[in-house]
């Protein structure tokens, strides 16, 4: 697995995760337990990971998105 981003912002998680799916790209959200039990007050960010093999091209439809920065 490798991250994509992290970010305490649930409603872009939510949408970048639908935007991958679109592209049949699956994703997986760590530390959102986590981000629950310390109250939702954003101080544990979480994070969208994608299986290897599926990195480069989920990274590609996020900088087009404007999510991450270009290389």
């Amino acid at each position: 697995m490798r991250e994509l981003l992290r970010t305490v912002d649930p409603v872009l998680l939510s949408w970048l995760t639908s935007l991958l799916a679109d592209a049949g790209i699956d994703t997986i959200v760590l530390d959102t337990y986590t981000s629950i039990l310390e109250g939702s007050i954003g101080a544990i960010p979480r994070r969208l990971m994608v299986v290897e093999e599926d990195f480069a091209e989920a990274r590609q439809i996020l900088v087009e998105a404007g999510h991450l920065p270009a290389d």
